[in-house]
This record gives structure tokens, sequence and C-alpha cells, in this order.
């Protein structure tokens, strides 16, 4: 199916955060790489997911969501930063996952519904961004999750803690590596007014080696 005919269907437009993996994407260690992502659409069925590597139609896909659990599936289609994965589940399982859909969107619409699991990091509308080093070479990558003195992200690499680099136009370093992604802390700490528009904008030329810190000067986390 594509994501056109997808949109066609009765689905529920929710944000639910996971992760998952793609054939073929290893680490140094000949493991599974993982990757963090984000459901825009969901059905008993299929879901669009949005993640920093997008993998090619007929693809296997196994993920997990917090919400969901372990899912597994195939890439039909692709879009810019997303793909549409086809859900492989047994008759019980589907019901079963209609009835956490049903929940999820009455969640949405009725505040008094409360979910303990809320996080307290910013979640942006727009998880895209771009990494970009020192050396002006330059990576998508996928927003995790935001504050205002640092942001979570995943990519299709894994720089060595303490490396310098601008998130959009936030300059920062690595400070810890994640199962999915990494930690970044930001040089100086951003306003929450413009944090978005700083994450979805290009960093000036030279800002990434400029605001790099100096050597010995450990940040205290992100």
């Amino acid at each position: 199916m594509s994501v056109k005919e997808f949109f066609r269907q009765r689905a529920v437009n929710i944000m639910v955060g996971g992760s998952y993996e793609l054939p073929n994407w290893l680490d140094q260690q000949g493991r599974a790489r993982q990757f963090a992502c984000r459901t825009t659409r969901v059905s008993p069925f299929r879901m669009i997911v949005a993640g920093p590597v997008i993998g090619r139609v007929g693809d296997s896909i196994r993920s997990y969501f917090g919400d969901f659990g372990k899912l597994d599936g195939r890439i039909s289609d692709v879009t810019s930063g997303e793909f549409l994965m086809e859900l492989a589940m047994t008759r019980d399982n589907r019901r079963k996952m209609a009835n956490k859909l049903a929940w999820l969107e009455n969640k949405q619409k009725d505040g008094s519904v409360k979910d303990a699991r809320r996080r307290a990091r910013i979640i942006l509308p727009n998880p895209h961004s771009m990494l970009t080093f020192h050396d002006g070479v330059t990576r998508r990558c996928f927003i995790i999750d935001a504050s205002e003195t640092g942001v979570a992200v995943s990519a299709d690499v894994q720089p060595e803690i303490g490396t310098p680099l601008a998130v959009g136009s936030c300059v920062g370093r690595v400070v810890r590596h994640l199962s999915d992604g990494f930690a970044v802390q930001f040089i100086e700490q951003q306003r929450s007014s413009a944090l978005e528009r700083r994450l979805n904008r290009a960093p000036s030329p030279r800002a990434v080696a400029a605001g790099a810190p100096a050597q010995g000067r450990e940040p205290t986390g992100a």
C-alpha cells in the first residue's frame, strides 16, 4: 500500500516514540543498529514512521514502541523522512492494537486521561534536523527529545564522546551514547521559545569550530 492510499483509510494520527532496526545496518560489534523513531499515523494494519534512516521498499523492520510493544513488518512505501510499515501480527494482536489505539485517541481528546510516563523533555512537532561537524560534513538526524540545555538525537553515525557539532544551529558536543543515538549538550543554554526554530536552522559558518569547548572542559550532561 502507498502512503497516499493509507491516508484514505481509518487510522489515528498520533505520535508514539520507539526504536527500529533495518537489515544490513550493523554497529562495530556486528550487532543490529537501533534508530529512534516516532509514529505519525497508525492503524492495526500499518503505520507511518518518521526516523533518521528510511530504508527501501520491501525491507523488513523490527521495532519497539513503549505503547505497542514489539512490532515486526516490512516497508511498503517511503516519503521524505518517513516510511510506511505493514504490520505482521495475529488477529488477536490486531484486536489488542485496535483497543490500544482507541485508548490513545481518547487520551488525545480528553485531557483528564493521564499517563504517568509523560516525558518532562520537549518533543518537537518536526523531529528532523541536520548535524554539522567541525569539518563542514553534514548528516541528517532525528530529534528524540530536547531541552534548553541539550538534545538527544538518532542518526546513521555515532560520533565519539566529546565531538563538537551543531544540531541545526545549536552548537554543542557529544556527551553520552544512547542505545538508539547520542546526547549533545549545548555550549549555551537555549530559550525554549526559540528552540524548535534553531534546531531546524543551519548554523552560521565556522560556528561549530568556534563554539567547541576548550580542551579539558567537561560538560555536566545533556
